[in-house]
């Protein structure tokens, strides 16, 4: 039997061994380059090294700015407050705030668009305003359409008096018809009998409209000129106007009364909107999931809003790098959901520290240990600028049931009977001997091992001590089975993957989780610094399980772990 006197020396040895080797490295490293200062490693609060100006130094953005180079840069964000932003949003944001900034713009307003009341809630206004802060923007004014509504007013007279707009009485089919038919080759386009009105008429008519005359939808103001609405960034001094391509067609009667107006007119460009491949973003269909109960809410983890995103984990940068990585372009841009979630990873893993969760423990008995020793272990291997947490080792300890097979074979490397396997960060290999089932649901229900002295191991698990917290852990695969699940026979709902979430409710994480949480936000970004973020700031790499972070249905006495993404192991390694 290996005594705990002997374990101990032993561990220390092992990290005598490691210290020498990390000052060798150092010590090369700074021979090789006498002009570099010393590596200190990135710090918890280190951001992985992408240009966050990458966008507007080059393409779509640098043409935008050539082509207008009026400075200060002023932009606006202007969401509707009818639903949750979702990840083509932050695109969005990242664009109109991003480019303000690069060119040393002093004002980036975040101008909400509150003039349809049937569809707006105070709940959406407030989470427009969160995700903004979130993402690490600060507008310098947050202002409402609502606010302009007496100039709108007051110029829509100017320009019925000009003899630019009329007040028209059409149906919607109708005015579908003069404008063509569907996709404007139905027949040629004419103006409607309101047009002839006189000025006097039309007056009358758009006062009856203001004081409330009129039932909804039979009276509406249009312009003398082939269609489409203007908007209220006129009289917030916005140089740059940078939208989606859906609004490209509108941009010529935008202009056109702008300069009928005779008002300021800011410079309009579009670019390619975001989309995701095998999910579904707009309000209409998770509205229907959500109506449905297929999903929890607008902030489940499986969906794309970005309330969904935060409560599901992933760090606001890591949402801007990718955007990064994508650049801006006109063109429309598919993303596969496997290149975010990559994205994210090389986010997180040089800015997190590592822990070991057991999601399916099963106890392994070491037969020839007694007591308990303990074990100095960093949070990353690599970096010892995270810090380090002590890992007691005991002769019970508990591994993932997926690490454990009752028959072996030659191309499985993990605990068997006869077989040996390391704990990570042990000093010595284990080596099953026997095992218990429950005979009524056939389940190993434990294993007993000896610790095995002088052999080195193929491969190395992960495992916790005896006394370990259990907490919840849920596990997310895609909401949806196909790339396209609006295009299923049926609709999407037929496309819903039964597998989506797994829920271990009696998983095991070891006590570094402790101090894990007290030293959050991992990592700490500009716009989880307010204290917005908890409890999801909460993350870390679980040991060949993949990235974790807390759950805001944690309480005091029950922890609930998120998994952020998976680990990008190949899925067939034994």
């Amino acid at each position: 039997m290996v005594s705990r006197n002997e374990l101990r020396k032993r561990s220390q040895k092992r990290a005598r061994k490691a210290a020498k080797l990390t000052r060798a490295n150092e010590a090369s490293t700074t021979d090789a380059n006498t002009d570099a200062t010393p590596h200190q490693g990135p710090s918890k609060s280190a951001e992985v090294p992408v240009d966050p100006d990458a966008m507007s130094k080059q393409g779509f953005l640098a043409e935008v700015f050539e082509e207008v180079p009026i400075k200060p840069v002023v932009t606006r964000f202007p969401p509707e407050p009818n639903g949750y932003l979702h990840l083509g949003h932050a695109k969005a944001m990242a664009v109109d705030f991003g480019f303000a900034q690069f060119h040393g713009g002093k004002t980036r307003l975040c101008r909400l668009d509150d003039t349809n009341p049937d569809k707006e809630d105070e709940s959406y206004t407030q989470s427009i305003v969160d995700m903004v802060k979130w993402l690490g923007f600060t507008p310098v004014a947050i202002t409402y359409s609502s606010d302009n509504f007496q100039r709108l007013y007051e110029l829509a007279q100017e320009l019925i008096k000009k003899e630019k707009a009329y007040v028209c009485h059409c149906s919607d089919t109708e005015v579908k018809l003069q404008r063509g038919g569907k996709d404007g080759k139905e027949g040629p386009r004419f103006r409607c009998k309101h047009a002839e009105q006189d000025v006097s008429t039309n007056l009358t008519k758009f006062h009856d409209m203001h004081d409330g005359k009129y039932e909804p939808q039979t009276a509406f103001l249009r312009m003398k000129q082939d269609i489409q609405n203007g908007n209220s960034q006129i009289f917030e001094g916005i140089t740059h106007s940078l939208c989606t391509t859906e609004f490209v067609l509108s941009r010529e009667s935008y202009e056109w009364l702008n300069k009928t107006l005779g008002v300021y007119e800011p410079t309009q460009r579009e670019f390619g909107r975001l989309n995701l491949t095998g999910t579904l973003m707009s309000k209409r269909a998770l509205a229907v999931l959500i109506e449905q109960q297929l999903v929890k809410g607008w902030d489940d983890p499986r969906l794309y809003t970005l309330i969904a995103l935060k409560r599901r984990g992933i760090p606001p940068g890591a949402i801007l790098s990718f955007i990064n990585e994508l650049g801006v372009t006109t063109s429309r841009t598919f993303i596969q959901i496997a290149r975010f979630e990559q994205s994210v990873r090389r986010y997180l893993e040089p800015t997190v520290p590592r822990l070991m969760l057991i999601l399916d423990p099963i106890p392994i008995f070491i037969s020839n240990f007694d007591g308990s020793i303990e074990i100095d272990v960093p949070f990353p291997p690599k970096d010892l600028s995270f810090g380090s947490h002590r890992l007691t080792v005991t002769k019970t300890v508990y591994i993932d049931r997926s690490d454990f097979r009752e028959t072996d074979s030659p191309d499985y490397f993990r605990l068997a009977p006869g077989k040996i396997v390391g704990l990570l960060h042990v000093p010595h290999p284990i080596k099953a001997t026997s095992y218990t089932k429950d005979d009524a649901t056939g389940l190993v229900t434990g294993v007993e091992a000896i610790f095995q002295e002088g052999v080195k191991p193929r491969t190395y698990i992960q495992w916790v001590a005896e006394g370990s917290a259990q907490v919840e852990a849920r596990i997310y695969a895609p909401l949806f089975k196909s790339e396209d699940p609006s295009a299923v026979e049926g609709g999407f709902i037929n496309d819903i993957n039964p597998e989506s979430m797994t829920t271990y409710h009696g998983a095991l994480i070891e006590r570094g989780i402790s101090e894990v949480r007290e030293r959050a936000p991992w990592p700490a970004t500009k716009g989880e610094a307010g204290g917005i973020s908890a409890p999801e700031a909460v993350r870390f790499q679980a040991v060949r399980v993949g990235y974790f972070s807390m759950d805001s249905d944690s309480t005091s006495e029950k922890l609930v772990l998120n998994r952020i993404v998976s680990l990008k192991e190949d899925s067939g390694k034994n």
